[in-house]
């Protein structure tokens, strides 16, 4: 009786990948860092030295006289994502307990740091339950971070879908087309027309000078346009900021990425936020008050333009998203507010969401520059999908 052959031996256990950090997450983070810097020091005007130390918020030991819960728990809401991108740009580096420790220190001192810097604002006023209660959320948002991050980065459903849909070099391009949506919340004159900047230095360059400047009327004399040429410039600035951001979106696309449904959320949500942003922020009955003739043909053109560019080379849409944007821009900057947008605009009371608007306005003043600049990153050459 012969012996039986030995057993082959089993396979070793397959070993889980290796987690990996995640592009997206850190560049979403310096994304929200900045949005906070631009919050707490708006409007950016009137600086000087008071007299008072830079830690006075941490000297007085009483409550401000005047505060409300409203201010509290938004102090709080609002640092809770930092502390949440905190643990996840950390991660696999650090994890649990370590991660946590970074970030909540890491929340007090940016915390720290914003209200140390008002004491040079006088439109602003530092405040220890605005340190305490951002230093707080900041924590808060890192135990949601801890808990969450090992099933968000490497056992999601998303990441799958981000590696099966996306291109490898798209992260930062996804954390700026997020920003996209939220950009039309601050009030503009123009449908999707972001970048308005020209306003804005002519307003600091008057006072630094003492002196009336407008910017726009030495790019543009005649200031004064008819209805159809101010119509026409609004097409072109809607269709050109949606195609823009479109095109942002379509070539980080991989083939089997369904680009109509995406596309249509992004457009779709920037629409329902620009709607109850304006109702919040006015009444109502304003919620589409910026559906005009020329808002309704550039969308109209717009959506006929990516319907043909769908499915171009990466490096056509890549070049044609530059220049849409930039056209955006040129336009936006040089044809003069509709009256009746800037008599609307006088009725809007800014009060306890300055914080809020001053992020706000940081979006929808920079969003196309920093689109421009994401084009042009070398590291963004053209990726077979």
């Amino acid at each position: 009786m012969t012996d039986s052959a030995p057993a082959a031996p089993l396979p070793p256990p397959a070993e889980a990948p290796a987690s990996k950090p995640s592009p997206f997450t850190r560049a979403a983070l310096l994304a929200y860092v900045l949005l906070i810097v631009y919050a707490s020091w708006f409007p950016f005007s009137g600086w000087h030295n008071q007299g008072l130390s830079p830690l006075i918020f941490l000297e007085n030991t009483s409550m401000p006289r005047y505060w409300t819960k409203f201010d509290a728990i938004t102090n709080v809401i609002g640092y809770m994502p930092l502390g949440t991108l905190i643990v996840y740009a950390l991660y696999p580096r650090f994890k649990g307990i370590a991660a946590w420790l970074m970030a909540a220190v890491s929340g007090l001192l940016l915390s720290g740091l914003m209200e140390g810097v008002q004491t040079y604002l006088p439109s602003r006023v530092s405040s220890n339950l605005d340190f305490y209660t951002n230093a707080a959320g900041c924590a808060l948002g890192a135990v949601v971070g801890v808990l969450t991050v090992r099933r968000l980065l490497d056992q999601s459903q998303l990441q799958r879908l981000r590696q099966a849909w996306f291109t490898p070099h798209a992260s930062q391009g996804l954390v700026l087309l997020a920003l996209w949506p939220l950009a039309q919340m601050y009030p503009q004159s123009f449908l999707f027309g972001l970048g308005q900047l020209l306003p804005i230095l002519s307003e600091w360059l008057s006072q630094l000078l003492d002196t009336d400047i407008d910017l726009a009327s030495y790019v543009r004399p005649d200031t004064i346009l008819t209805v159809e040429q101010y119509w026409l410039s609004e097409t072109i600035i809607t269709a050109c900021g949606m195609v823009g951001a479109a095109l942002t979106l379509l070539c980080l696309l991989r083939k089997p990425a369904p680009r109509g449904l995406l596309v249509g959320g992004m457009i779709g949500a920037a629409i329902v936020v620009k709607a109850l942003a304006t109702a919040l922020l006015f009444s109502p009955e304003n919620a589409f008050v910026w559906v005009t003739p020329g808002a309704e043909g550039g969308f109209l053109i717009g959506a006929i333009m990516l319907a043909g560019l769908a499915f171009a080379p990466h490096v056509a849409q890549r070049r044609l998203a530059v220049t849409t944007l930039l056209l955006s821009l040129v336009i936006v900057n040089t044809t003069p507010a509709n009256p009746y947008f800037v008599a609307t605009l006088q009725t809007w009371v800014q009060g306890k969401f300055l914080n809020f608007n001053g992020a706000a306005q940081f979006l929808t003043l920079l969003w196309p520059f920093f689109a421009v600049w994401f084009l042009w990153l070398p590291s963004h050459k053209l990726n077979k999908p």
